[in-house]
């Protein structure tokens, strides 16, 4: 058996090579994988006087004597959020690196409404924007439907260099949508809370989250909410919201790429209303994929853009079937007028006395912080891997702003960052040499920390 080290003992690299990264991947792929059981749970919450139906799927070693332990003794349990485009299928690939080849558990959550419940492959029908000119919206508990007649479909224009025209589904004040866009910032934390319980008891593990983009925010703020979290392994994962706030306006985020460097300017905060849904398209690949062919390719991939645009559209024909809308910019921008808008909605429908409404405004505007004060858990370590060509996730935001803002927290979390010399934002999708991308280092980097003690605190 071997000795953990001690908690400095073991430090994460600051950076790997694309050489190395190579090899790394082909050793834990090369791994024999063990035998895996995978199930889904459906559970039923009930929060702020709605019931909610919520999803995670499990992914473990069939045998649980193979579960692994880490450097405090406790199994390791990962869970893990996918960003806003997806569901449990987006984070499969790295959920069973974890099961198979490292013997941890792994729960992957769907966030509130993404889960198509009317299908065992939980694959959604037809394409986010319809013909007759509805749209696509969450399905919150099995049987209930977002008709048409509670939203108003409008076209986005305010942020074109960004996202081209948004589509966004604006709910009427009074009807099931309204009211459940008020409140599943609350069920979201409550089904959180209720899977970990249900899949990873206090006694028996410890636990690491990890959140894709947009999933980001929402494992920080639950990281001092479950006693037994232990760390946070954040590949390529959005930080607390007042950060990714702090991140969306600063000025340099569009930094340099291969000594090409962009036209950037300051950007305007943030104002998504509480109660619009946006639908995605096709254009939220092409926002990633501009980016990520510049930096692996150079300003000469503008030559090839009838073909760029072909892999776009084929990669929307093939990934339509997942959720594909978001509402959670409120939370992960820190959108502070919304998220009381939002808080006041809800209460005004449970009719709330003045107090209530307060302390649940407080509520809602304290998830994009970390929690402070007398009895407060501290935030847990922190190990952050970004890859080569990430569109949001560059080097230079991250020791300009990030790591700045975490060091100011009190107390201040241990905070590493490890850049990899390959891989894109979603940091599974293969390329040459990587046919998982820098997944597979990436989680064998992490089960080592795990092991070696360095969440340990």
């Amino acid at each position: 058996m071997t000795v953990p080290s001690t908690p400095d003992s073991w430090q994460p690299p600051e950076s790997v090579s694309r050489e190395d990264t190579l090899v790394r991947s082909q050793a834990v792929l090369a791994k024999p994988a063990l035998p895996l059981r995978q199930t889904e749970d459906i559970f039923r919450i009930h929060a702020l006087g709605l019931d909610w139906d919520m999803g995670v799927t499990v992914y473990e070693p069939a045998d649980g004597k193979q579960i692994i332990r880490g450097a405090d003794g406790k199994k390791i349990g990962v869970f893990l959020l996918h960003g806003g485009s997806g569901d449990y299928k987006s984070m499969e690939p790295i959920a069973k690196l974890f099961a198979e080849k490292f013997g941890c558990k792994a729960v992957a959550m769907t966030f509130p409404g993404r889960l198509y419940l009317d299908d065992p492959s939980r694959d959604w029908p037809d394409d986010t924007i319809h013909a007759d000119g509805t749209v696509r919206t969450p399905i919150w508990k099995k049987g209930e439907r977002i008709t048409g007649d509670q939203y108003e479909v409008v076209r986005d224009t305010s942020m074109r260099l960004r996202y081209g025209t948004r589509t966004v589904a604006r709910a009427k004040p009074g009807t099931t949508f309204y009211h459940r866009m008020a409140a599943w910032p609350v069920a979201f934390e409550e089904g959180m809370k209720d899977a970990m319980r249900r899949h990873f008891p206090v006694e028996k593990y410890s636990i690491y989250l990890t959140g894709h983009s947009t999933g980001g925010p929402m494992v920080f703020f639950m990281s001092q909410r479950v006693e037994n979290v232990a760390g946070m392994l954040a590949v390529e994962n959005s930080p607390f919201g007042f950060i990714q706030e702090e991140q969306h306006n600063w000025s340099g985020a569009l930094g340099k790429v291969e000594g090409f460097e962009r036209v950037t300017k300051q950007k305007a905060p943030r104002t998504d209303p509480f109660n619009e849904l946006y639908i995605r398209t096709w254009r939220d690949r092409a926002r990633y994929a501009g980016p990520e062919a510049l930096g692996q390719e150079g300003p000469q991939a503008l030559m090839r853009l009838p073909w760029l645009m072909e892999e776009i559209l084929d990669w929307w024909d093939k990934t339509k079937a997942r959720p594909q809308f978001k509402a959670e910019y409120i939370i992960t921008h820190n959108i502070r007028a919304s998220l009381e808008a939002a808080a006041r909605a809800a209460a005004a429908r449970l009719n709330m006395s003045g107090a209530d409404t307060e302390a649940l405004v407080q509520h809602y505007l304290g998830y994009p912080y970390p929690q402070t004060g007398p009895g407060a858990k501290p935030v847990p370590p922190v190990l952050f891997c970004i890859s080569k060509d990430s569109r949001d996730h560059s080097p230079d935001v991250y020791r300009e702003v990030v790591l700045p803002m975490f060091a100011k927290l009190d107390p201040a979390p241990k905070v590493k960052v490890t850049r990899w010399g390959a891989g894109v934002h979603t940091y599974h999708k293969s390329e040459a040499g990587l046919p998982l991308g820098i997944a597979p280092p990436v989680v064998e980097l992490y089960v080592r920390a795990i092991q070696e003690g360095y969440f340990a605190v």
